[in-house]
């Protein structure tokens, strides 16, 4: 078997399409389908067929997927494991973690650290992005472990396994000035108050959205982000309310010059490993799930 051929038709099916996989892998869609027609001929069998405009596997192509997965996780790990550090003269071990955007940076850390007290060197190679395209890098295994605050979901064809690290109420700050403005006791202070939010895309923002319902509260929303370092930076200016785990407050008040407004434990943020099943597992996986919910919790 050409195992080219095989890697096409695997970046072809992991990718939804021939066009899409020609675009990630730089080369023709006529040039993908050609090689992918080979293999198909070397087993006799059809991986393909036509859905509406598209494609979806056979049987023999779910089957041929399955396979594929291992073959190609397992030359990913021997590269990682035996090629990398045999080439360098190093003997580090590469430890891939995808960090959702959605994720406070300091809270990353918090749960990572644990990873690099393993026995072995460990090289720490973080990427940020959005949830669903880091599970696809998951999938197939260009990345070891990804971090998230909120777990797989089951309608998601990933075969992965969420593992919750722990959770933590929620904090409310503002700058000093504002403080000041509000009025009345919390939460109440917040109704017409200047809110600085999540995207609506967050889980934590639609569990804030009905919150804010059973309390009868409405804030004058004056922003919402993606990146809750740009939202705390707002807020360090003084433009609005905004919350953030209350296991960061020590370091929000320090960073951005802000004061507690008020808490909750109604609302809980809860941060989660995601992997895979592998042959081989990474050391600091294990390292990370045993101790990271007692450093988080106990912080």
């Amino acid at each position: 078997m050409n195992f080219k051929h095989l890697h096409y038709f695997w970046a072809a099916a992991k990718a939804g399409g021939i066009v899409r996989a020609g675009e990630q892998l730089h080369i023709s869609p006529q040039t993908l389908s050609g090689q992918i027609k080979l293999l198909e001929d070397r087993l006799g069998c059809a991986l393909f067929r036509k859905s509406g405009r598209g494609l979806e596997l056979t049987d023999e192509g779910r089957l041929a997927l399955g396979y594929a997965d291992q073959i190609f996780a397992l030359g990913a790990e021997l590269e990682a494991r035996v090629g990398k550090a045999a080439r360098s003269g190093e003997h580090a071990l590469d430890f891939h973690v995808g960090i959702a955007d959605s994720v406070p940076k300091a809270v990353a850390y918090r749960l990572l650290e644990p990873a690099l007290g393993v026995s072995e060197h460990v090289r720490l190679i973080c990427h940020e992005g959005q949830f669903a395209d880091l599970l696809g890098q998951l999938a197939v295994h260009r990345l070891d472990l990804v971090i998230a605050d909120e777990p797989m979901s089951r309608q998601v064809s990933v075969k992965g396994r969420s593992h919750l690290l722990g959770s933590t109420a929620m904090s409310f700050f503002a700058g000093p000035t504002l403080k000041r403005s509000l009025e009345g006791e919390f939460p109440q202070c917040l109704d017409g108050a200047p809110m600085l939010l999540q995207s609506a895309a967050s889980a934590m923002r639609q569990r804030f959205d009905f919150w804010l319902a059973a309390h009868k509260i409405r804030p004058r929303v004056i922003g919402e982000f993606d990146d809750a370092a740009l939202m705390k930076a707002f807020g360090g200016e003084g433009r609005g309310v905004f919350m953030t785990p209350t296991v960061l407050e020590s370091e929000t008040s320090a960073q951005y010059g802000v004061r507690v407004v008020g808490r909750t434990d109604e609302l809980v943020e809860e941060f989660y490993a995601i992997t895979v099943e592998r042959r081989s597992p990474h050391p600091c996986i294990a390292a990370i799930t045993e101790r990271a919910s007692s450093q988080l919790l106990g912080a």
